[in-house]
């Protein structure tokens, strides 16, 4: 066994023999039905999958508790569910985790590899990180992102952390992510009065407003390629996956 399991909840027998490898792979490019929608827009899209908040054994969504996104959250979404995909998110998690010189050479390889798949396509390379996530990756790979944002690569994350201090939003373009619950107002609350752009979930798909609290709406589901949006609108997104049952205040009405 490659990986100290001791904190990590039960994994099922017949996914145990994943854990005597490291990966080869760590994101899919254009591989699922949010990120392809990129590649009508000139862009091709690779995002990574960890296990979520602290389904690892270490928390790596801090605001998952407050925020109420821990259940609802999109990592049960589409093929998320199937137990394979969840035991190789797992995998990866522990992977950064426990061998973070090792994650950086193959995170080098693979955004060569984007690099390679979008220059073929004539399409611009970007990256999420953290797809089912909240890592602070300015504080680990700085200078890799800065490496590939001249290359050409556009970073870009979803985060309900209201403290993160990007050296260059150019590099790595955030979007602040909504939730209703009366615990996290505060933080929204700050993302506001910053002008920032708000993602936000809405359970009905056909009842999406034109505003949201004072700030105009867009539609987040025509493709994912928030860094090209402006700041200062709300992203709407439609419930997916547990998110359609979420009764915490997450999934706004």
């Amino acid at each position: 066994m490659l990986y100290d399991l001791t904190n990590v909840p039960t994994i099922p027998t017949e996914h145990l023999s994943l854990f005597d490898s490291l990966p080869n792979k760590l994101f899919g490019i254009d591989t699922d039905t949010k990120t392809i929608k990129g590649a009508k827009f000139g862009v091709a899209t690779g995002i990574m999958y960890l296990s979520p908040a602290n389904s690892s054994g270490t928390n790596i969504c801090p605001m998952a508790e407050i925020a109420k996104c821990k259940e609802p959250c999109l990592n049960t979404a589409g093929r998320g569910v199937i137990g394979t995909v969840q035991a190789s998110r797992l995998r990866k998690t522990l992977f950064w985790l426990q061998y973070p010189t090792q994650f950086k050479v193959l995170l080098r390889k693979e955004l060569d590899r984007l690099l390679r798949y979008a220059s073929k396509r004539n399409l611009l390379p970007a990256c999420r990180l953290n797809g089912t996530s909240d890592i602070r990756w300015e504080n680990y790979i700085w200078p890799l992102m800065s490496e590939y944002a001249t290359k050409g690569v556009h970073f870009y994350d979803y985060t309900k952390i209201p403290n993160r201090h990007i050296p260059d939003p150019h590099i790595y373009d955030l979007t602040f992510s909504y939730s209703g619950v009366p615990e996290f107002w505060r933080y929204v609350y700050k993302a506001m009065v910053n002008k920032s752009r708000l993602a936000v979930v809405f359970r009905d798909k056909d009842k999406i407003p034109d505003t949201f609290k004072g700030m105009p709406v867009i539609n987040g589901d025509v493709s994912d390629i928030r860094f090209r949006e402006p700041q200062g609108v709300v992203v709407s997104l439609y419930a997916k996956g547990k998110a359609k049952h979420d009764t915490s205040g997450f999934v706004v009405d």
